[in-house]
């Protein structure tokens, strides 16, 4: 695994920022098409905010589309801390969801209706099985 410190500075000062502003965020209300912390934030406002307020990067506003956008695609043995991680609805192809990776095989993502801004492992049965790609957009 490489970390923060393994980034150009530049890139690195970005995705330190946008993962510290991540932490501080835990605990935040999941609202579908939230995209600011008084509102809550789905999955992708979450990163759409971060990335724009801590890096001056604007990403597209769906999962999808950030997806298809451009930011270099990364294997996942290669993730690094800043990078978008995305998943399918259940292993299923349907594309479904995306965090931001945060080193030790951990992410921070905003869930689902009724949960809220959390940590959790990519080697847990269900994201593992769900995982797609990551991108790096930093």
């Amino acid at each position: 695994m490489r970390h923060v410190s393994d980034f150009g500075s530049d890139s690195a000062k970005r995705a330190s920022k946008v993962v510290g502003r991540a932490h501080e965020l835990i605990g935040t209300p999941y609202r579908w098409g939230g995209t600011s912390v008084s509102s809550g934030f789905d999955c992708s406002g979450l990163l759409v905010y971060l990335f724009r307020s801590e890096a001056g990067i604007n990403l597209p506003r769906t999962t999808k589309s950030m997806l298809n956008s451009k930011g270099k695609n990364i294997a996942r043995h290669s993730l690094q801390t800043g990078d978008a991680v995305f998943f399918r609805h259940n292993g299923r192809a349907r594309l479904k969801h995306v965090g931001i990776y945060i080193g030790n095989n951990r992410f921070i993502h905003s869930p689902r209706t009724g949960k809220s801004i959390r940590i959790d492992s990519l080697s847990n049965t269900y994201w593992n099985k769900s995982y797609l790609a990551a991108k790096r957009f930093h």
